[in-house]
């Protein structure tokens, strides 16, 4: 087309058509690039995006961590808790260790006063019952005298510890025990011993407290009495004429009284007061058997020597035994 029929047209001149087809095409290539970052733009978002499934997907090995963690210190925690429940029980008894001998030959004077019944005696009692009866009010008495005068209430233990090892003892000791274990012994002597702060030693027969004689004493009880200072021993497990015994029965006495303090009180009985004082070279052979460490008399005396632990002796108290009596049985010379 000439120049003129462009002028006729009105349009520029074809330079300048050029120009313009030319900007025209430098658009289009500008537009590209654009559209072909589109897709650059995409990936990169869900690039972007991905992260969030990822985090989402770390949570799991956290909840399994968590779960697996959790079990394994209840099982650590769950078997540590039984063997101290186990070990408990089994600490309970703390038997006393044996006082080995040291081979001193050793003699001590110390009064051991016998107690039975710690009640009034009843209206038409017999004459061993009235004998075998002292009184709260005479009981409350002798034992005012005896913290006055500076006694200090000891055990058997002590005494033997002394006697096999020569265990110091205090100025004036006393041993106080009461026989059969009688259900006055828990209602009366209990809580005046208790007011003195004096202890003293319980030898039971074992088959009337696991009866429920109601003239005795409870298990219940006793460990009460126990668990307060006081010393709960064996008068075997019925009272029988023990020289009498065949050695099984003996053996049934000896080892039946054991195990039943030992089962319900939990501390192993070591001494035995024989039934009515009766007893033989035999029926000692067979307690010392048995690891019992002494045997308690009704002989009257108050000398104990550390070769004859199984014949200690005792002060019987009476029913007719005033302060002045006790005076003099606390003074007692063989």
């Amino acid at each position: 087309m000439s120049d003129r029929v462009f002028q006729r047209a009105g349009c520029a001149r074809p330079a300048r058509l050029l120009a313009a087809i030319l900007a025209s095409l430098l658009l289009a290539g500008c537009a590209a690039p654009r559209e072909a970052a589109t897709p650059a733009a995409a990936g990169a978002a869900a690039l972007a995006a991905s992260p969030p499934p990822a985090q989402t997907a770390a949570p799991s090995p956290t909840v399994t961590l968590t779960s697996t963690a959790t079990p394994t210190p209840t099982a650590t925690l769950t078997p540590t808790a039984t063997p101290t429940a186990t070990l408990t029980p089994t600490a309970t008894p703390a038997p006393t260790p044996w006082p080995t001998p040291d081979g001193v030959a050793r003699q001590v004077r110390l009064p051991i006063l016998m107690y039975h019944h710690l009640s009034d005696p009843p209206p038409g009692a017999d004459r061993y019952r009235r004998d075998l009866s002292v009184s709260p009010a005479q009981f409350e008495q002798q034992l005012a005298y005896l913290h006055a005068q500076g006694y200090q209430a000891i055990t058997l233990y002590d005494l033997l510890y002394h006697l096999t090892q020569g265990a110091p003892l205090p100025d004036k000791p006393v041993i106080l025990t009461f026989d059969d274990g009688y259900r006055d012994n828990y209602d009366n002597a209990f809580p005046l011993l208790r007011q003195v702060g004096f202890t003293a030693t319980f030898f039971v027969i074992t088959e009337v407290a696991s009866q429920g004689d109601a003239e005795y004493m409870t298990w219940d009880q006793l460990r009460e009495m126990d668990a307060a200072g006081m010393d709960i021993e064996c008068h075997a497990r019925v009272h029988e004429y023990l020289p009498e015994n065949d050695d099984e029965r003996l053996v049934w006495q000896v080892l039946g009284c054991r195990e039943a303090i030992e089962h319900e009180i939990g501390q192993r009985p070591r001494f035995v007061a024989y039934p009515s004082g009766h007893f033989d070279d035999r029926v000692m052979a067979f307690f010392a058997s048995d690891n019992y460490w002494g045997g308690i008399t009704t002989q009257q005396g108050a000398l104990h020597s550390s070769d004859a632990l199984f014949q200690i002796k005792r002060l019987r108290m009476r029913n007719t035994t005033a302060v002045g009596d006790l005076a003099e049985l606390l003074a007692f010379e063989e």
